[in-house]
C-alpha cells in the first residue's frame, strides 16, 4: 500500500472496484451513500478500504442523505464522493443544485442502468446523460465525465476530484452498468502528490474574510469549518458573505459568476479522443461504453474504405461544441451511437446547425448496440 492508500499494481477488476480505488487515491476519505444495482460494488469496495487509509463510511439513510452528507464532509475538509444510479440519482438533484450553489467540491458517480423508475436494475443504459446537465433546477454549468473501461474509470475518478477542488463544484462520473461490471486489466500507480489538486484557499486574515469573494479566476478561496474563519453558507441567493440577498442584481451577480466559473474555463476542461477524423467526411460520436461498440464499426468501415473517424466524448459537460462545430465544416454527417432514445445527439445536432447531418443510432438499454447497426448506419450515410 502506497503512503496515500492506493492498492498500486496491476490487478483484475470490474469497473466499479477502480472508481473506489481512483477516489482514494485522490485522497477521498468520506463516502456516504445508499446501496443500489449497479454502483453497489462502488460502495462496498468503499465500506472495506477506507477504514483502512484513515477515511470514514457511512451508509446513509437514503440518496438525499447521501449527498447532504458529502457537502457536509467537504465544508469540514474532506474530500468526499458518493456512488448511484438512476432512481438515486434522481433524489440526489435538489441537493446537486444546493452544492453548486455552495460551490462545494465533491465527486457523484452514477453507473447508469435502465430506466425509466426501477427499470431493469441490473442492465445497462446511457439514459441520465441530460439529467447529468439539466436534472437540477435554476441556471448552473456542471462537469461530467464519461469513462468507457474499468481502467477510465479510475482515471476519470481522479480527474473528478482535481475538477471539483480546482473549480469548486461537484463533478459526475457517468459511467454505465457495462463498464462498470466490465472486468478488465487495470493498473493502479502510485499517484504523486504534486498530480492531486487541493481547493483554493484563503491566504488572507481570518477578519474580514468574505467567503464567497471571487479571485480573478471566479473561484473564491474556501475556508474549513473550524479553522476559525466566520463565514455562512445558504441556498438563498447571498452576497460575498454568504449572506441571503433578495435582489434581482444579487441573482445576476451571484449566477453569472457560478456559469462563468465553469465556461471561462471549458477549454481546460473539456478533453475527448479522436481516431481517423482527418480525411473522414462521417463522423461517429459516442460515449462510454457506445464508444467501444463503435470503435468496431468504424475499424471495418474504413476497412471497406468508408472514410469514417471516431469522435469519443470523455467531457459530455461541458460540451465539446467547438470541435463538433469545425467538424461540421469538414463531414457530410455525424452518426452518434447511444443506449438512450436520443440525448447527446441533440447537442451534436445543435452544434453541427445545418452543416452536416446527424443520425441518432438509438438502443433502449439493457444491452450494448451490435456494431453492424453502427455499420449500416455509418454506410447509410456515407452514400
Amino acid at each position: 500500500m502506497s503512503e496515500n492508500g492506493a492498492l498500486c499494481g496491476t490487478y483484475f477488476l470490474n469497473g466499479d472496484e477502480p472508481c473506489a480505488e481512483g477516489a482514494m487515491s485522490a485522497g477521498c476519505r468520506f463516502f456516504a451513500g445508499y446501496p443500489i444495482t449497479p454502483a453497489t460494488e462502488v460502495a462496498e469496495r468503499m465500506s472495506e478500504r477506507l477504514p483502512h487509509v484513515g477515511g470514514i463510511y457511512v451508509q446513509m439513510e437514503d440518496e438525499i442523505a447521501s449527498m447532504n452528507a458529502i457537502l457536509g464532509a467537504s465544508w469540514a475538509g474532506m474530500k468526499s464522493m458518493t456512488s448511484t444510479s438512476g432512481p438515486g440519482f434522481s433524489l440526489m438533484m435538489e441537493n446537486l443544485g444546493l452544492g453548486v450553489m455552495l460551490e462545494t467540491p465533491c465527486v457523484v458517480v452514477n453507473i447508469q442502468r435502465a430506466g425509466p423508475s426501477t427499470g431493469l436494475p441490473t442492465l445497462t443504459a446511457q439514459g441520465d446523460m441530460m439529467q447529468a446537465r439539466w436534472g437540477s433546477h435554476g441556471s448552473y454549468e456542471i462537469i461530467a465525465l464519461v469513462p468507457s473501461s474499468p481502467q477510465e474509470i479510475f482515471d476519470l475518478t481522479i480527474e473528478a476530484f482535481n475538477l471539483s477542488e480546482r473549480y469548486r463544484v461537484p463533478v459526475l462520473v457517468m459511467s454505465d452498468e457495462a463498464v462498470g461490471h466490465m472486468s478488465e486489466k487495470v493498473v493502479i500507480p502510485e499517484i504523486a502528490p504534486e498530480n492531486l489538486v487541493t481547493r483554493p484557499r484563503p491566504n488572507d486574515g481570518r477578519e474580514g474574510y468574505l467567503p464567497f469573494k471571487a479571485n480573478d479566476d471566479l473561484i473564491p478561496p474556501m475556508a474549513i469549518a473550524g479553522e476559525g474563519y466566520r463565514f455562512h453558507v445558504t441556498g438563498l441567493t447571498h452576497d460575498e458573505r454568504g449572506y441571503p440577498v433578495m435582489t434581482a442584481e444579487a441573482q445576476d451577480k451571484l449566477v453569472r459568476r457560478l456559469v462563468d466559473k465553469i465556461r471561462v474555463h471549458r477549454n481546460d476542461i473539456i478533453k475527448y479522443e479522436e481516431i481517423g477524423v482527418e480525411d473522414a467526411e462521417v463522423i461517429v460520436c459516442a460515449y462510454g461504453i457506445s464508444a467501444r461498440i463503435a470503435r468496431l464499426a468504424v475499424q471495418q468501415a474504413r476497412e471497406e474504405s468508408v472514410r469514417v473517424g471516431l469522435l469519443r466524448l470523455i467531457t459530455v459537460w461541458p460540451f465539446a461544441e467547438d470541435r463538433i462545430r469545425e467538424l461540421a465544416q469538414q463531414v457530410k454527417a455525424f452518426v452518434v451511437p447511444e443506449i438512450n432514445y436520443g440525448q447527446i445527439v441533440l447537442e451534436v445536432e445543435r452544434c453541427a446547425a445545418g452543416k452536416a447531418r446527424t443520425l441518432l443510432v438509438e438502443h433502449m438499454g439493457g444491452s450494448v448496440h451490435n456494431p453492424q447497426t453502427i455499420l449500416d448506419a455509418i454506410k447509410k450515410v456515407a452514400k
